[in-house]
């Protein structure tokens, strides 16, 4: 049986939308590219008004709230990127959620220049390492995802100590823009739907 086949059969009320921010934990890796998508939770919590706080069963920081009339849960997973999957696999059960669909993944994504967003639906995970883990302990890879960009490295071996470092200052302007973007995109794709999302969107 599927993890969301026994997530539809909890009782009480599911959440509509599990969206995860992904990044490291603790202040060594705050601010840093990797982290993009925990800041992006951060700053969707703050538009909420709403408290992240540490969930230690689901391995998280989470905060739930209403948003257009949708039951929505915010999680930073208190893992290591690379086990990201662990935390996601248990706030699917814990929330509810029976279907790939309804969990939207903010992350860094070095295929996009630094302040660009762009959101899809499944694919191929770029060799990042929080989404394989996602992808390996769901078994599904057909989750929405909003993509912010971070550049490339200056050369193709260095992805992993570009993402761990803090960025220059017009970076980081780019990237406090993009949190804004990506927590707007985040905004749409529960009011008007992913395709419509898509289409505001990936064009900018």
């Amino acid at each position: 049986m599927s993890i969301f086949r026994r997530a539809s059969e909890r009782r009480g009320t599911a959440a509509d939308y599990l969206i995860v921010g992904l990044g490291n934990p603790g202040d060594k890796y705050a601010g840093t590219r990797h982290n993009l998508g925990s800041e992006v939770l951060e700053n969707m919590a703050a538009r909420m008004d709403l408290s992240l706080g540490r969930s230690r069963n689901e391995r998280a920081f989470v905060a739930s709230g209403a948003l257009e009339n949708k039951k929505i849960v915010l999680a930073c997973p208190d893992t290591f990127m690379n086990l990201s999957g662990e935390s996601v696999r248990l706030l699917v059960k814990r929330y509810g959620i029976d279907q790939p669909a309804k969990i939207i993944v903010a992350h860094d994504e070095l295929d996009l220049n630094p302040g660009r967003i762009k959101l899809k639906s499944g694919g191929s995970t770029a060799g990042h390492n929080g989404l394989k883990s996602i992808v390996q302990h769901l078994g599904e890879d057909d989750f929405v995802r909003v993509r912010m960009g971070v550049g490339k490295p200056p050369s193709s071996g260095a992805g992993k100590d570009w993402v761990l470092k803090k960025p220059s200052k017009s970076d980081r302007a780019a990237f406090d823009d993009s949190v804004q973007l990506a927590s707007d995109a985040l905004e749409s794709i529960i009011r008007d739907g992913l395709e419509e999302a898509m289409k505001m969107f990936n064009r900018r």
